[in-house]
């Protein structure tokens, strides 16, 4: 509760006073914002943000870097290890952390990640940790991010127990997702764990239908051919139905909606549903679109695979199909440790493709 007194101390950890210690803050140019930032974070640097031994839980994280630059918004990175685990439990790009993918800039907000004016980044998803955390971000765009401000606020001396997992989050993106196959939001995953939340970017690349009819899969422990939690579609998914307009709510929504460019974003955040697993998870979306039959049939070809939609009268020239569309997305979960090592993360020219001008140094600007 918010009026309980603990015995707790509050710290924060800022460009200024970047060990957080108690009674160091303000102290730079005379108290006068004499070092608000990291000026510049360089490309190729990786600058600690924390690094703090515990136990205590990470509260909030603010952060904001000059706006309008795709490459920096996709190509600079934020890691979190915890309690000595040498491999990240978090490795995700900025701006999709913060729940918009695309390295696009949106007004977006929740209970847990927003975009204040597309341009302020907050978490306020706990982290606890019991013996160690340590927080960088590494720039590993084409040029250097003018400056980075942040501000990371925690609480040391929590009394965890065992039930207290470690906060997890992964980036992926399969550009395009091959055609017929599902689209992996997270797999690999073992241990004891909750599942707290997905943000899903969609690039459609076919773009006469729908694409979002795939269904999204939760297998659980011991699910193997067939999940345990299986959804109607993607904008079902995020709370929306027949079809998605642009939308920000508490647990759920679609802050970017961009027909013209193909581009969206969505995320939906378990916290009054979590969805918790005892061995193993893993998840998925089917590639699945809805329009005009034989337009689908003629760009596809052979490949053309397709299904009757529900409630669908006889004749009706639309129906669903299969889709190859490019997909990225970002999990977040908390697990106990020791967690397994991530994927590789793709790599610079995998995570801008088709996001940006071919010469990445140059800002990309969105208000879409």
């Amino acid at each position: 509760m918010l009026y309980e007194l603990k015995d707790l101390r509050s710290r924060a950890a800022t460009a200024e006073n970047r060990t957080a210690a108690p009674g160091a803050g303000g102290q730079a140019g005379g108290g006068r914002k004499g070092s608000p930032c990291l000026s510049p974070l360089a490309r190729g640097e990786t600058a600690t943000l924390l690094d703090h031994t515990g136990p205590g839980v990470v509260r909030h994280i603010w952060c904001t870097i000059p706006p309008g630059n795709v490459d920096h918004l996709r190509n600079t990175i934020l890691r979190m290890y915890w309690d000595g685990q040498a491999h990240p439990s978090v490795e995700v790009p900025l701006g999709d952390f913060f729940g918009v993918a695309h390295g696009r800039q949106v007004e977006m907000g929740s209970t847990l990640l927003s975009m204040q004016g597309g341009k302020g980044f907050n978490c306020w998803i706990p982290m606890p940790f019991r013996e160690h955390a340590r927080i960088t971000v590494e720039n590993d765009s084409g040029s250097d991010v003018p400056m980075f401000f942040y501000q990371i606020d925690f609480t040391v001396g929590d009394d965890l127990d065992e039930t207290a997992g470690a906060f997890h989050a992964q980036f992926r993106r399969s550009n395009p997702c091959p055609l017929h196959q599902d689209f992996v939001i997270l797999d690999g995953v073992e241990g004891r764990g909750v599942y707290l939340g997905t943000v899903l970017g969609v690039r459609s690349i076919y773009r006469d239908c729908w694409w979002g009819e795939g269904e999204v899969k939760f297998f659980l422990d011991d699910d193997r051919e067939h999940p345990t939690i299986c959804g109607t579609g993607a904008e079902d998914y995020m709370g929306s139905a027949w079809g998605l307009g642009r939308v920000s709510t508490p647990y759920q929504g679609a802050p970017l909606v961009d027909g013209d460019t193909g581009l969206y974003s969505i995320y939906r955040l378990h916290v009054a549903d979590p969805i918790h697993f005892r061995q193993r998870l893993a998840v998925t979306i089917q590639q699945i679109g809805y329009g005009d039959y034989e337009k689908a049939r003629e760009h596809f070809g052979d490949d053309f695979t397709g299904y009757r939609a529900a409630g669908a009268p006889d004749g009706d020239p639309r129906g669903m199909f299969d889709l190859s569309d490019d997909y990225c997305s970002v999990a977040y979960w908390y697990q106990s440790l020791p967690s397994r090592p991530f994927p590789r993360l793709p790599d610079r020219a995998a995570r801008l493709a088709d996001l940006a001008p071919a010469d990445a140094d140059t800002p990309a600007r969105s208000d879409a």
